[in-house]
This record gives C-alpha cells, structure tokens and sequence, in this order.
C-alpha cells in the first residue's frame, strides 16, 4: 500500500462539503498523501528530462515536458499508478467529488509524468473535454501528485486556479512534496502556472498526473482553451493564436492517430517562445 491510510480514514462527506464549496471551482489538497518510504523511491527513481523518452511541449503556451511511455516508467512509479486506478482510489475520489462510474485513463493522453526546468511554464487554460481517442470519454477530474522536495515557493511554480471571467488569481497551489491536489475540469476551470519558474538548474518542477473520465453518449467536446491574464496585454493574440493551432492539431491527432511527440516538433515549428 504506497497510499497514506489517514487518506481513506477522512470522512468523505464533509470533505465533498467543502470540495464543492470552493472557489473558484471544486478542488482539494491533501498533504502526505503517499507513505513516506513510497514518495522517497518515486522521488529517487523519476526520469531526468535529458533522457530522450521525455516528449517536450514548447510552444508559446507553454514550455515543459512529459512522459507517458509506460515502458520508461520506473517500478515505483508504476505501482503508485496502478494504485490510483484502482477501486478504493476511485471510490474515494468519486465520493469527494460527486462524479459516478470514473476511470483513469489508460493511456495516460496529455498525463503520466510532467517536468518543468527553470524558466518554463504553463499558461492559464482550461483542459480539452473529450479523449482525444475514445470520442464517448468526458474528461472529469485531474489528479496531480507533486514530487518536489524543499521547493521554494519565490521560485514560481504555484499552481493558479482562476475564475471563469479571468478577472483574478483566487487561489495559489504551492508544488510541495506529497501533495496530492484533486480537482474537477469544465470549460471554466481555468488553471496553470503562467510565469516562468526561475529555480536552479539542477532542480525541475515534477509531478504524475492522472485525469479521469466518465463514459457517455453525448460528450461534450472543447479543446484546451488557453487565456490571457489582465497583465498580458497584446500578448492575448498570441496566446489566442496559439490556442487555434492546438484546436486544429487536436482534430487532426484525433482522426489520424498521432501522439504527442509529433505534436511537440509541429507546435515548436509555428511558435517560438
């Protein structure tokens, strides 16, 4: 068991009482989440962004990387995924949030293991709906599992939650270590870490992320939808420009099959941060 038992232990209705009521949409964060000798071996064992399995979105919008190769997953992190694709997780999750019928995505699309390195980033937006392989799946609920020891927070990196007119910042998210961070996705739960880390070299932003879904007849579909703060000025063109060529990528990855490392060289060849 690499999950923390006092997880479980909580009473998931009060916890759904206070999920719901949060500003500006549902979320939860939940300190130590796994036991201290799993989230030492996760920690130990993640990949370094220079090994050439990681696939690396740069592009105006945002500049990280990702993994989601399962065969380059270290022993430890498997075990912590299969466990949060499991019965007890799920139950749990779906009691806090309300959803029914959840399941974590197989195929890790857009999640598994992200990496930030000094100077990167993530602008504020709202997640793509529907799976971009299983056009029946409503996307749900992100789950993000942060792995960052001693993180200073005047390094950036606070995970932003906005609100639906992009007026303000509500909430800021520190990346602490085990911290789990659970929250519901829409058109308007607008999110991201928009200004670039400044962290040492040798330190990255990490974290696993899993997203759930729902099965149904009807979805409804939106691609990721990337916002301009009030600070942003004329850079919301760009941002909005951007935000166009991932559209119309999604469309095309979806009819044809393609993955994400594809999509990295062809966002690098149309925006240059």
């Amino acid at each position: 068991m690499n999950i923390n038992s006092h997880i479980y232990s909580n009473k998931t209705a009060t916890i759904r009482q206070e999920y719901v009521a949060k500003s500006p949409f549902p979320y939860l964060e939940v300190s130590d989440f796994l036991v201290p000798e799993s989230i030492e071996q996760v920690h130990t064992d993640f990949p370094s962004v220079e090994d050439s399995f990681w696939t690396h979105y740069i592009h105006y919008n945002e500049k990280k990387h990702g993994l989601t190769k399962w065969e380059h997953f270290p022993n430890s992190i498997k075990e912590v995924i299969l466990e949060l694709r499991q019965p007890p997780f799920i139950s749990w999750i779906e009691g806090i949030t309300g959803y029914q019928n959840l399941f974590a995505d197989p195929d890790l699309e857009g999640s598994g293991l992200h990496q930030t390195k000094t100077g990167g980033f993530l602008n504020i937006h709202a997640d793509f709906s529907v799976h971009p392989k299983h056009k029946t799946w409503q996307r749900r609920v992100n789950v993000l599992l942060f792995l960052n020891k001693d993180w200073n927070p005047d390094w950036g990196g606070s995970l932003e939650l906005w609100n639906a007119d992009m007026s303000k910042c509500e909430v800021k998210i520190t990346p602490d270590h085990n911290k789990l961070v659970v929250f519901s996705t829409g058109k308007s739960t607008f999110h991201g870490y928009p200004t670039p880390i400044t962290c040492p070299d040798y330190i990255a932003r990490k974290s696993i992320a899993l997203y759930y879904y729902t099965e149904e007849a009807s979805p409804i579909s939106t691609s990721t939808n990337y916002q301009a703060r009030p600070i942003d000025g004329a850079k919301k063109w760009l941002i909005y420009g951007d935000t166009l060529v991932i559209s119309l990528y999604t469309k095309i990855k979806g009819i044809f099959g393609l993955n994400d490392d594809f999509a990295s060289s062809i966002l690098r060849f149309f925006n240059k941060k």
